[in-house]
């Protein structure tokens, strides 16, 4: 099997994760003003592909794939308790562990395999969003980047829908965003590759403050 076929399918919007309901803070962004084009758009996608909570998420996804690959539970548990800890807010949280839980629940119905029972077995908790993604992708046997690559895009294209609901770009301008974005995911991708916990950090304020503001955005159509 294609390893591009089950990516395709886990990642795409008709997966019952969610996704949809999140604009990961665009949406305080925009009504704050921060983003009022396809320029901010990119420049604010940009930001979280290479010093914010995406790269991030890159980093814990490749540490959990290897750490389920060798059956290190003691190394799986610590990636998901600090995928946990590094949501930065209670809508951050939200938004990982909403889509993680609902990632395994489908893959447990639908794609089961002995990497998710492991999973189970090293962390009882809730389930961040790349986390659970690493797990099932290493427990098909799929490659870690292009796993990386499907994973990033995915996060992209899904922020670009919600701008594009929000009305700050239109749709051939969120295609083409996203198509500009391409090259820094490659980058990001292989750099999160051979990346460990050590690695995490990022730079993204604005972002960060965003999520925190819109827990208390009066009008809102997303739920982060």
């Amino acid at each position: 099997m294609s390893a591009h076929l089950p990516l395709m399918v886990w990642l795409s919007p008709s997966f019952p994760v969610g996704a949809f309901a999140y604009s990961h803070g665009l949406e305080w962004a925009f009504e704050a003003g921060d983003l009022h084009d396809a320029g901010t758009l990119r420049d604010w996608l940009d930001v979280l592909v290479a010093q914010g909570s995406l790269r991030n998420d890159l980093i814990l996804f490749a540490t959990a794939f290897r750490a389920s690959a060798q059956d290190d539970r003691p190394a799986l548990a610590e990636t998901a308790e600090l995928a946990l800890a590094l949501a930065n807010s209670a809508e951050r949280r939200l938004e990982t562990v909403t889509q993680g839980n609902a990632f395994v629940a489908a893959l447990r119905a639908a794609w089961p395999c002995a990497a998710l029972d492991r999973l189970r077995d090293a962390w009882a908790g809730d389930v961040a969003y790349p986390v659970a993604v690493a797990v099932a992708a290493a427990g098909h046997d799929l490659p870690l980047r292009t796993s990386l690559e499907a994973y990033a895009l995915a996060f992209v294209a899904n922020l670009v829908s919600a701008a594009v609901r929000l009305g700050v770009v239109g749709q051939t301008d969120g295609q083409r965003v996203t198509a500009g974005l391409v090259p820094a995911l490659h980058v990001a991708a292989g750099e999160a590759q051979s990346a460990t916990l050590d690695d995490l950090g990022g730079c993204a304020f604005r972002s960060d403050l965003a999520a925190l503001r819109h827990e208390t955005q009066y009008s809102r159509l997303f739920r982060s």
